[in-house]
């Protein structure tokens, strides 16, 4: 039913704690990942429990994802990663909007 999978949303969103662990600018785990908005070999736009991240790099490739534990592992050559708000989201998925015309 409807009602239900937006309960279960909530739920998932609320008791997730979120955390990042970068070794050696190689490998990157993320916890907290509620879904992969938009990824490529060059950027992976996350949405997290404490809101959207973006991760920036070279030859990026998803190693391991599960949404129902909400983790995710990215390995690749990781040069940045950062927090944007809903007016820096709607930038990025405009960059991403660019690449796959």
């Amino acid at each position: 039913m409807p009602y239900e999978n937006q309960l279960y949303q909530t739920n998932r969103e609320e008791k997730r704690e979120h955390d990042l662990k970068l070794i050696s600018r190689k490998k990157l785990d993320v916890t907290g990942v509620l879904d992969v908005d938009s990824f490529d070999t060059e950027e992976f736009l996350l949405k997290t429990t404490l809101g959207y991240l973006l991760v920036r790099g070279h030859n990026l490739h998803m190693k391991n994802l599960n949404v129902d534990e909400g983790v995710l592992t990215i390995q690749g050559r990781i040069s940045s990663f950062d927090y944007i708000d809903e007016n820096k989201q709607n930038q990025a998925k405009g960059i991403f909007s660019k690449l796959f015309k």
